[in-house]
């Protein structure tokens, strides 16, 4: 392992100078805020996409990108991603279940929100028997098969939240950690591989980590995903989530007591259950489809050319909706006109190398953030440059406001020694050392681009700053937000106080790994099994 390291602080310390460069007399930190500041103004509307303001947004990414002297990628800046956006109508904005002790109706969307995904105006599933499966889960490698002998074709499963973990330390990786097995966006995949005609979650506020709001916020003006050739025919057909108040209305209809049946699926062994209740879903929609975009950059390395470290963020925020306090433009300067802001400040320092980096750096900017990590997900299902000669990815989400910070943070630890490595000697050049979080709650690990790359295989850096440097400056300073919180609001917007040391800071973090890894040849490894797998099966 030691040639990993050789040359690692003559790279960073080569790359030291240019910290302070100027161009046309603009810092670092100038091009930084100028660029958020413009990328995140009114006039960008929020920056949704599908809308009239994407145009803007992509066209200044990759004018940008042009200015800064990045080469096109098969002669274009654009990478089209076929999205699809569907805003489903319930009948009647109501579904009446049906059981032997009598029938429920849920109302949308305050006991329940559903949706479908199908590129079709109408979508019905008529008459359709009820299973509880559990967790919802296929895992072999946990024992776990909440599926076993058991047919749910045409067939709406009813399945709790998070992973059995959450509820017994001994299963899958404990309260601590919940797997991927324990995302929405998983049980979703999988009532579709299993051929299920609905899937409706119950929703619990601490295993989901949020309020039934905030799926009934998210969801109401229509759902983006990614347009299939089939038009997602291959999904099932409707997704939703109910309220545990809901869920125990539908077993009492079975005449099944709600709190046993959870009980007993948490437990190993458990075997899921049709509940002797019928529901007919049927749904009107208004569909776009339309092609969206990833913004994609190259500056080409040298003798291995070939070989790619790839930074990411996403370009897209909320756009305009509803109003609070007058103001009904989701500008998302943090979240994340930031991040791609701080790929601007590095590709200009890998164009400003005296002598150019072996690798070549793939700058991406993806679409569709917010509406589940659509861009990431197409660019690792369609890659530009083959995944087996992708090095890292090191993606940037939300680098603004931010003051000096004592210590780094890592999530993933132990996932990859080789990537925890780069990151401790990386963040002692700055004199901080790092802490490594092993858990994963609320499934964080999970809600940014960088895990689309990571599922393919590609190994990822999420790390940044934390604990400020000057604590009692922080708590000063973060009474300019009013101690408010920011996140998907339209108070996340650019102001001229915004201090950005801690970002810079994070910001020459990413390049000195990007910087070091451009050089060294080294493909970084993981250890933890799951990726490792991904990541032979790569072509």
């Amino acid at each position: 392992m030691k040639k990993i390291f050789l040359g690692v602080c003559v790279l960073l310390l080569g790359a030291a100078p240019a910290i302070n460069s100027q161009e046309s007399g603009i810092s670092d930190e100038q091009l930084l805020r100028n660029s958020i500041k413009e990328l995140s103004a009114d006039a960008m509307g929020g920056r949704a996409p599908l809308t009239q303001y994407e145009p803007l947004a992509i066209n200044y990414i990759a004018d940008k990108y042009k200015e800064l002297g990045l080469q096109p990628v098969n002669g274009s800046y654009f990478q089209e991603v076929p999205l699809l956006r569907v805003k489903t109508n319930i009948k009647g904005n109501a579904v009446t279940f049906k059981g032997k002790k009598g029938s429920a109706t849920l109302k949308v969307p305050n006991d329940a929100v559903i949706w479908t995904l199908h590129a079709e105006n109408k979508t019905t599933v008529k008459n359709a028997d009820l299973i509880f499966a559990g967790f919802g889960i296929v895992a072999p490698e946990y024992g776990w098969n909440d599926f076993e002998g058991l047919d749910v074709k045409g067939k709406i499963i009813v399945v709790m939240v998070n992973d059995p973990g959450f509820y017994d330390d001994n299963l899958f990786r404990g309260k601590n950690y919940m797997t991927y097995y324990g995302r929405w966006t998983y049980k979703f995949e999988e009532a579709s591989r299993q051929g299920a005609a609905g899937v409706l979650i119950v929703h619990e506020t601490a295993a989901a980590s949020y309020d039934f709001s905030v799926v009934q916020n998210g969801r109401q003006s229509g759902v983006i995903s990614l347009n299939s050739p089939t038009g997602n025919k291959e999904l099932v057909p409707f997704q939703g989530w109910i309220t545990g108040e809901s869920a125990k209305k539908l077993f009492d209809i079975a005449g099944i007591s709600l709190d046993e049946s959870l009980a007993a699926a948490k437990k190993r062994g458990f075997k899921s259950f049709p509940l002797g209740v019928k529901a007919t879903i049927e749904s009107n929609n208004e569909v776009v489809s339309a092609p969206s975009h990833n913004v994609v950059g190259v500056i080409p390395g040298t003798d291995l050319k070939d070989e790619y470290i790839i930074y990411s963020a996403h370009w897209d925020h909320l756009g305009i909706g509803q109003a609070v306090d007058g103001d009904s433009i989701y500008n998302g300067a943090g979240d994340n006109a930031s991040g791609v802001a701080a790929m601007f400040v590095i590709a200009r320092k890998f164009k400003q190398l005296a002598q150019p980096q072996r690798r070549s750096i793939l700058f991406l900017a993806v679409t569709a953030e917010e509406s589940g990590l659509l861009g990431s997900q197409y660019y690792s299902e369609h890659p530009l440059f083959p995944l087996k000669k992708s090095v890292v990815n090191i993606n940037m989400d939300g680098m603004g406001d931010k003051l000096r910070t004592s210590e780094v943070r890592a999530s993933g630890g132990g996932l990859s020694k080789d990537i925890d490595r780069y990151v401790i000697e990386a963040a002692a050049f700055q004199g901080k050392p790092v802490t490594f979080s092993t858990t994963n709650p609320g499934g964080g690990f999970f809600r940014s681009d960088h895990f689309n790359f990571a599922k393919v295989g590609i190994p990822v850096i999420l790390a940044g700053g934390s604990k400020p440097l000057d604590p009692k400056a922080s708590e000063e300073h973060r009474k300019l937000w009013g101690n408010k919180s920011t996140y998907h609001q339209p108070s996340d917007e650019y102001h001229d106080w915004w201090d950005f040391s801690g970002s810079l800071e994070d910001l020459y973090m990413y390049y000195g790994i990007g910087l070091r890894l451009a050089n060294d040849g080294y493909f970084p490894k993981w250890d933890d099994a799951t990726y490792k797998a991904a990541r032979d099966a790569q072509k």
